[in-house]
């Protein structure tokens, strides 16, 4: 179980995330939602170890991560992907994938490959192929294939849906209920509520750093609170 306690960043003067406290639980999934910069990604980069934390704790079953570097902390078993894809592009598929099994000593065997690519969707693209000369959506998969080449227990994913048409979105839904029902723990940040009350157990509000609302999908499409923050005052449901 991962686990956030009472977390809080700091940019300067500004409080990017206050008193953040959540739990990853292993074969389920987490939607994380909110307005643009709400604190959403800042808090992946918190527990990833690209943002140092003003105050809280970040465990994962029990072991303290903060103040960890990021290798360490990936080494432990938590892996993400990025709002903007992070692919290493003159790279063909395999060394992209190799890259995300780092802390492994044994070599990707090809069968392993194959398993990989199957999980995250992709089961049609060569191991050959270099990185960018993959179409869109196929990138986007890639990435979560090599997160899970590092075997973690948790995954973190920045709006993977982005740049998806609706087609794609809803076959990633299959490929994320199908990684945590694998037994890895999953975070979900996503604007597309379609996608986040078909993929998330339950869901966590954030909103100006702080947590505003969680519960289930379809408890949090009702509460007035998230439609403001995320609508305005007035505004439809996101249901």
């Amino acid at each position: 179980m991962l686990a956030l306690d009472r977390v809080g960043v700091r940019y300067g003067g500004v409080n990017a995330l206050r008193d953040v406290s959540l739990e990853l639980q292993p074969g389920s999934v987490l939607g994380l939602i909110g307005p643009n910069g709400a604190g959403k990604t800042t808090l992946v980069n918190a527990t990833t170890g690209l943002a140092p934390l003003a105050s809280g704790t970040v465990t994962l079953d029990g072991a303290r991560l903060d103040g960890l570097p990021p290798h360490r902390i990936a080494r432990a078993g938590i892996a993400r992907t990025y709002q903007n894809i992070r692919l290493f592009g003159a790279l063909d598929v395999r060394g992209n994938l190799a890259a995300g099994a780092f802390s492994r000593r044994e070599r990707l065997a090809d069968n392993e490959i194959a398993t990989l690519l199957e999980r995250a969707g992709i089961a049609h693209v060569a191991p050959t192929a270099q990185a960018r000369s993959l179409p869109y959506g196929d990138q986007r998969r890639l990435e979560i294939a090599r997160a899970l080449a590092a075997r973690p227990n948790v995954v973190m994913l920045d709006e993977p849906a982005a740049g998806m048409n609706p087609s794609e979105t809803g076959r990633l839904v299959d490929t994320i209920r199908a990684i945590a029902a694998s037994g890895v723990a999953m975070l979900l940040i996503e604007h597309d509520m379609t996608l986040v009350r078909a993929a998330c157990d339950r869901v966590v509000v954030l909103n100006f750093g702080q947590v505003i609302a969680r519960g289930t999908p379809a408890e949090i499409a009702r509460d007035p609170v998230v439609v403001e923050a995320y609508l305005g005052t007035g505004a439809e449901s996101p249901a």
